[in-house]
């Protein structure tokens, strides 16, 4: 007899457990809500409020040489579709060659709060920020200026079982917003964006100033050739180079001789000088304002993950301190390849320079003559061996001279490895809160740099984008 009941996501995780016929079973249920705003023309477009219950189970069986793994996910919030998922994934262990990253699988680790419900968002989370739109579409229609954007905000609360004995919570508040301005006659074009937990730190008014004073900044065009510019990098973009460098830093990669992290004649470059002196890049899942899941969570193992490793606790791990590479993403697997510590990923990063100090602004008035890049776009990763990233430039290269901005340049296609960055800096500000605009939309929005001052930043070629 099958039930068409919904179910809790406690026993949605019980439930996947006892039905699995495999050898060991890991079952991972996400419950998300999502609320959001668009808006276009200074004028609100779209609203509205989602929920997703998703459900991931990893089935494991003995097979000849070892043990095999088989994972699938799927939308699931009743008993009979996660039946499903789990005979698929037993189906497809039992079926699997041997993996591996064959490791002791995490036991018997509750969290306190397992039994609590999920938590969620609602349109409210916008109570403040709504009304002060709503004024700054007034002020923009009533001074030509039109303004596009979004925000969103999400609740994920994951539930983490096995039949080792785990049962893990983990709650994740995640919200982003952007806003690109353009004039009338769509000549001219800036943006901005920013993360947040919960939108209690986030101003319309200030989003909306920020898009005004860069858009008056571009009503003098500058056309410049390809060079190598004096240039500002603000920490939003820092933050789309710095999460290449993360994602770049599978230990299993480097040791294996294709990334910018292997060591010339074998192994990693662990211990190596990789960026300047005073330089810090760590992830930490308490850190404040960019608190992240404490234990991994994985439906999948690849080169940076393992779903043995699912359960893991998760600390501070520096990966660069004072300029020396102290750590790659490593998971069981890779560590004993490599020799050296388990240091899984963790879903957030710092980028930190001992002497570094002041603001943006301030590294502008210093600056007597350069370039302001705010917006960094279709980042691609051209050389592994030494991390060389092209990328175009949009909605905003802005010309500085003796101390001020004094026009928009137009846009380039740029060349540049963020390790090379590292070292060849002159100025850094203090690390604040950022957010990637290439990145931070979908796939990693938790970060904290500086601006870094760059003097010799590579614009290869002019682009013909906006």
């Amino acid at each position: 007899m099958t039930t068409s009941l919904r179910t809790t996501a406690q026993q949605l995780v019980e439930h996947a457990l006892a039905a699995s016929s495999a050898d060991d079973c890991i079952a991972i249920v996400r419950d998300v809500t999502s609320a959001n705003l668009r808006w276009a023309n200074n004028t609100l477009t779209t609203n509205g409020v989602m929920t997703e219950i998703s459900v991931t189970v990893v089935s494991f069986a003995a097979v000849e040489g070892g043990i095999a793994t088989g994972s699938v996910s799927g939308s699931a919030s009743t008993t009979d579709q996660v039946t499903a998922l789990v005979r698929a994934a037993d189906a497809a262990a039992r079926a699997g060659s041997p993996a591996e990253d064959v490791a002791e699988l995490v036991a018997d680790t509750t969290s306190p709060d397992w039994d609590l419900e999920p938590e969620t968002t609602d349109i409210g989370v916008y109570d403040a920020f709504a009304p002060a739109l709503g004024e700054a579409f007034s002020e923009a229609t009533a001074e030509r200026r039109l303004l596009y954007g979004f925000v969103n905000h999400d609740v994920t609360t994951t539930y983490l079982g096995s039949t080792r004995g785990l049962r893990l919570r983990h709650v994740q508040p995640t919200g982003h917003y952007a806003c690109t301005g353009k004039d009338d006659a769509l000549t001219r074009s800036a943006w901005t964006g920013g993360a947040t937990r919960d939108f209690r730190d986030v101003d319309a008014a200030a989003m909306a100033a920020t898009v005004k004073q860069r858009l008056g900044w571009a009503e003098r065009r500058i056309d410049l050739p390809a060079g190598r510019y004096d240039t500002i990098l603000p920490p939003s973009s820092v933050a789309d180079l710095m999460i290449d460098a993360y994602w770049g830093a599978g230990a299993r990669v480097a040791h294996e001789g294709e990334s910018v992290y292997s060591r010339r004649g074998g192994g990693t470059r662990i211990g190596d000088k990789v960026a300047a002196p005073g330089v810090s890049l760590f992830s930490d899942p308490r850190y404040p304002g960019l608190e992240c899941a404490p234990f991994v969570v994985t439906g999948a193992s690849d080169n940076t993950d393992s779903v043995f490793d699912n359960g893991l606790p998760l600390e501070r791990t520096d990966w660069v301190r004072d300029g020396l590479l102290t750590g790659l993403i490593q998971t069981r697997h890779s560590a004993r390849m490599t020799g050296q510590q388990v240091t899984p990923m963790i879903d957030n990063l710092v980028l930190e320079v001992a002497d570094g100090a002041g603001t943006v602004e301030e590294m502008v008035a210093g600056t007597q003559r350069g370039l302001l890049l705010t917006c960094l776009w279709y980042i691609r990763e051209v050389d592994p061996q030494s991390m060389l990233l092209t990328g175009l430039t949009r909605d905003g290269v802005y010309v500085v001279e003796d101390g001020e901005i004094v026009g928009a340049a137009n846009n380039f296609r740029w060349n540049e490895s963020p390790i090379d960055l590292l070292n060849r800096f002159s100025a850094a500000s203090d690390t604040v809160p950022s957010f990637s605009r290439e990145w931070g939309d979908d796939y990693f929005s938790r970060t904290a740099t500086p601006a870094l001052r760059i003097p010799d930043f590579n614009m290869s070629s002019v682009s013909q984008g906006v």
